[in-house]
């Protein structure tokens, strides 16, 4: 039992850690402290790392991976009123899952998890995503939430997956996360740089590479490759370990807060699973 429970104090740790340092970190375009959007700011990040860890140590034993997300999308939304943790809670979910269940290699067990969702699981995720209606999302050419689903949650996001990257890791057994996100971190901290500029610098390498799916859904594919351009330029001048870099850097999180407001969402919520993996494998 001792074991059990240290465990789950390990899992709600490392999500909290994780969701507390990726909404701290001044990442251009993102919520961050003093820096939000009419309808979001920091302190709905706070609420929603409270409701997410407050899910996890009462229900991870006890709910599949789909209720575990419903639950912590509704509490944060019921208070909020407005799609906090989505992304964060499908990202996180899993890993914490897999965490809980498997004594090997995470990764196996990750893979285990999503191999094992259900039918039930999308029906739970899709009432979360009614709820929030998260920018973009609804109806496709293959799935329309609005319906009540006849496949899997994985069979679902392996649909989406060539058009959102929260999609696809769950289609790949989170490639991003374990192959990009996951070794930036581990890589970065190491060089002895703050959270914040870790964060920052893990983020920007992230955009560089993989174009945010939620600007691409709501100002088009070639918006989000221009914001992946400018990513991939700052980190050329040096990113967070020059001055120039650092100017860039709030150049262009003043250039996406104009009137389009645009926001890398999708992007944070990557880093957020990274940063939980980072803790799972290099702390707990």
């Amino acid at each position: 039992m001792r074991g059990k429970k240290a465990k789950l104090i390990n899992i709600v740790k490392a999500s909290q850690l994780a969701c507390l340092l990726e909404a701290s970190a001044p990442k251009p375009g993102n919520v961050y402290p003093f820096k939000g959007f009419p309808e979001m700011n920091y302190v709905d990040f706070l609420l929603s790392t409270v409701n997410l860890g407050a899910v996890l140590y009462a229900y991870l034993e006890k709910l599949s991976v789909g209720e575990l997300i419903y639950r912590i999308v509704c509490s944060t939304y019921r208070v909020s009123g407005v799609n906090v943790n989505l992304g964060i809670a499908l990202l996180l979910v899993p890993l914490a899952k897999a965490y809980w269940e498997g004594e090997g290699e995470l990764r196996f067990s990750l893979k285990k998890v999503l191999d094992s969702l259900t039918v039930e699981d999308a029906k739970w995720v899709y009432k979360a995503i009614r709820m929030v209606s998260p920018g973009g999302m609804g109806k496709s050419e293959v799935a329309d939430v609005s319906e009540e689903p006849s496949i899997t949650l994985r069979e679902a996001m392996i649909i989406a997956s060539e058009r959102d990257s929260i999609a696809y890791e769950y289609s790949s057994a989170y490639r991003i996360t374990f192959e990009i996100t996951y070794p930036v971190i581990k890589s970065l901290r190491t060089t002895g740089m703050s959270w914040e500029d870790v964060i920052v610098e893990a983020f920007l390498t992230l955009l560089s590479r993989v174009p945010d799916s939620l600007i691409s859904r709501k100002f088009g594919v070639e918006k989000a490759l221009w914001v992946s351009k400018r990513a991939a330029e700052i980190l050329k001048i040096g990113g967070v370990k020059t001055e120039e870099g650092k100017k860039a850097i709030r150049l262009l999180d003043e250039e996406l807060r104009q009137k389009e407001k645009i926001n890398p969402g999708t992007t944070a919520d990557l880093i957020a699973a990274g940063l939980m993996l980072y803790f799972l494998k290099e702390v707990s």
